[in-house]
């Protein structure tokens, strides 16, 4: 009897130090993907939730140069088909903080985050300017903490540019492009979005708005002033609304 105990003791150990290295190795593996990616994924109360930070300058088809902080396109469209089909995570948390970057390649970053049934959050820290606003508004929900600010200007473009006609035609038409994606996945109408990215006097050298986190809650860009554990709270609760 004795034996059977102490052979039971020891299974019991084992058992212990087992699940203590799988949850040191699932440390390690999170802490790995968190430098390499800039992503994780956490779990709370039996729900997982992907972390997915897009920070810098968002690149697109060419590379910039190594001193800049970069976001590529090719690496998070990937792994947001990933977090779509994964019968695991349950819930995307996006936190910003970029200066923005290729036009085309944040819209497209936005346009499948607004076709995700997974249910998505937005985090602003920091900024969130240019082509990070459609990504801003392109989640179920976003918040912005108050010292974040986001930039709103038209659209821009480096290197050579023909004045011709075609030219301006293909502005107008990215600009539309841009302004149809935030007013219809934020609180915000066409109208006033345009207003902002056309108002002289606030920029140097340039027309657009800043606004701050109040502002771009007020003026409907942005769904509410918030934080980390507001972002959570949010995915959390539509987590086990969905369950029901």
């Amino acid at each position: 009897m004795l034996k059977s105990n102490n052979e039971n003791l020891k299974q019991s150990n084992d058992n212990e130090q087992e699940d203590n290295s799988n949850n040191t190795q699932e440390q390690e593996v999170n802490t790995a993907s968190a430098f390499e990616t800039g992503s994780i994924t956490v779990s709370k109360d039996g729900h997982f939730i992907h972390c997915l930070t897009i920070i810098g300058q968002i690149e697109g088809h060419y590379i910039l140069p190594s001193q800049n902080k970069t976001t590529k396109y090719e690496h998070v469209i990937p792994q947001l088909v990933a977090i779509e089909e994964s019968k695991e995570i349950e819930g995307l948390l996006i936190i910003l903080n970029t200066v923005g970057g290729d036009v085309e390649a944040g819209l497209a970053i936005a346009e499948l985050l607004s076709t995700m049934k997974t249910p998505t959050a937005s985090l602003v820290l920091g900024g969130g300017h240019s082509i990070g606003v459609p990504l801003a508004v392109s989640c179920k929900k976003s918040f912005i903490v108050p010292s974040a600010t986001m930039t709103v200007h038209p659209v821009r473009m480096n290197g050579l540019v023909l004045g011709v006609p075609q030219t301006l035609s293909y502005f107008e038409k990215m600009q539309d492009r841009i302004v149809n994606f935030v007013s219809n996945n934020s609180k915000i109408s066409d109208e006033d979005f345009r207003k902002l990215m056309l108002k002289t006097g606030e920029l140097v050298m340039d027309v657009g708005t800043v606004l701050d986190g109040e502002g771009a809650v007020q003026s409907g860009l942005i769904d509410e002033m918030g934080g980390l554990c507001d972002a959570l709270d949010f995915l959390n609760k539509t987590i086990e609304e969905n369950e029901i």
